[in-house]
């Protein structure tokens, strides 16, 4: 049996790493010549209020230059990069806003690059089997060819965000909602597990000059590791990229279920590694946050350690989406601030689809439409706070907080686009965070 090939390279001179990345492991055999080729980045949020956190968490600038010159010497003339970022699908300005500062306009004008929000965008209803159906992008679906060029992080809730995960970027909002499904069979792992499946042929070029721990967002911890994971099969990249982060491909749940529907292994017993080896470029990421439970509350550690009493804030699960979990760190930073040493009157916190109230609390909070209406009526609430939207409104969690006496600072969700800039503070001045691979000079 042949072997699936994935190089591994070191990233130390623009557009020579990329090149020996993507050759030795052929990933652009199958690309046919005058190919309309779709580059897909990961540019999974954006913020025009701050510098935005760009290490590990969204792919370099660099190397999606690096890989324009790279087609355009396969006489490449057809090259759209596509991005659908997490945002109110209305808003125009912020992904005009993150193209730009990226330097794609630069890459427009000097190499003919088209660039889209896939949110302005066509989308098709695709059949992936087993009664899942999702939209993706029309223009990825109807290209040739597929770059797909994530960063290289660890996610806290499906282990790793590689190749096949950053594929989420190109489907709509309904469908990604749909992924983060309470069924405790078809879960979000295995609706990840399925993206690829319709996809045209593809290179997958992993972006590991950052990686990230504790991702996806801004929150985490970034690291300089000076890595390229390249592969014509996106499993294969995607097993060897997890392996490359301290995580067995078999921990990884989309990973698994992707593995066993290609009757694939997941010991990289069918994967013949080039370049450097796999145990020379290993470190290990953590993908989650620690959670502390005891008889005076469940919460986050960093919560716990503070000295927080009276809160119940449980674990958030692969259920709750994007658009809920990118408030979540927020409520869990507000909370924090707002914690005076005097114990809080047993408020339970309930996030995502499927949690369900514990007896005995005085307070339930209820964050999001789903977890509205999956406990409105339930007879345990003693009383119950509820934030319903979807997402939910800042200033409605500002206001269910204060009503659970959590006096909860408004300036932080009336600021909200600034918060990443918090995090970036421990960043400044070390020269390893290069602000100039994530711009087109």
């Amino acid at each position: 049996m042949e072997k699936k090939l994935v190089s591994i390279t070191r990233y130390e001179t623009p557009i020579v790493s990329v090149k020996q990345a993507v050759t030795s492991c052929g990933g652009l055999d199958l690309m046919p010549s005058n190919a309309r080729v779709f580059i897909k980045p990961n540019i999974v949020f954006w913020t025009k209020t701050c510098a935005f956190p760009k290490w590990g968490v969204i792919t370099t600038s660099r190397v999606i230059e690096d890989m324009v010159i790279l087609l355009k010497e396969y006489d490449i003339e057809d090259i759209t990069i596509g991005e659908g970022i997490v945002a109110d699908p209305k808003d125009r300005e912020t992904p005009a806003d993150a193209f730009k500062t990226l330097g794609y306009e630069t890459l427009g004008r000097r190499y003919g690059v088209k660039f889209i929000n896939v949110m302005e965008r066509p989308f098709k209803k695709v059949n992936l089997g087993d009664g899942i159906s999702l939209k993706f992008n029309e223009d990825i679906l109807e290209s040739d060819f597929l770059v797909n060029i994530p960063a290289m992080k660890c996610h806290n809730q499906t282990v790793v965000s590689l190749g096949i995960k950053n594929l989420k970027g190109t489907i709509d909002i309904s469908s990604r909602k749909k992924c983060h499904s309470p069924d405790p069979e078809k879960d979000l792992h295995f609706h990840v597990s399925r993206l690829a499946d319709k996809m045209p042929p593809m290179l997958t070029l992993i972006d590991g000059i950052y990686t990230l721990e504790r991702g996806p967002g801004f929150d985490g911890r970034m690291k300089r590791s000076n890595l390229l994971i390249a592969s014509a099969d996106i499993l294969s990249a995607d097993m060897v990229g997890a392996k490359v982060l301290g995580h067995e491909p078999a921990d990884v749940p989309h990973l698994s279920w992707a593995a066993k529907k290609r009757n694939r292994p997941l010991d990289l017993s069918d994967v013949e590694v080039v370049g450097e080896r796999i145990e020379d470029v290993a470190s290990f990421h953590e993908h989650d946050f620690e959670y502390s439970s005891n008889e005076s509350g469940e919460m986050p550690l960093p919560l716990a350690k503070q000295g927080i009493t009276g809160l119940f804030y449980r674990k958030f699960d692969d259920t709750m989406c994007t658009y809920c979990s990118g408030l979540n760190g927020l409520i869990l930073s507000a909370i924090r601030g707002a914690w005076r040493g005097e114990p809080w009157d047993n408020i339970e916190v309930l996030t995502g689809k499927t949690m369900k109230p514990a007896s005995g609390m005085n307070a339930t909070v209820l964050v999001g439409q789903c977890m509205y209406k999956a406990n409105k009526d339930h007879p345990d609430v003693k009383k119950m706070l509820a934030v319903k939207g979807c997402p939910p409104l800042p200033k409605e969690v500002v206001s269910v907080l204060h009503e659970a006496g959590i006096e909860v600072e408004p300036a932080l969700f009336s600021q909200i686009d600034a918060l990443p800039g918090f995090f970036m503070a421990r960043y400044q001045d070390k020269p390893e965070f290069d602000e100039s691979f994530f711009r087109v000079e």
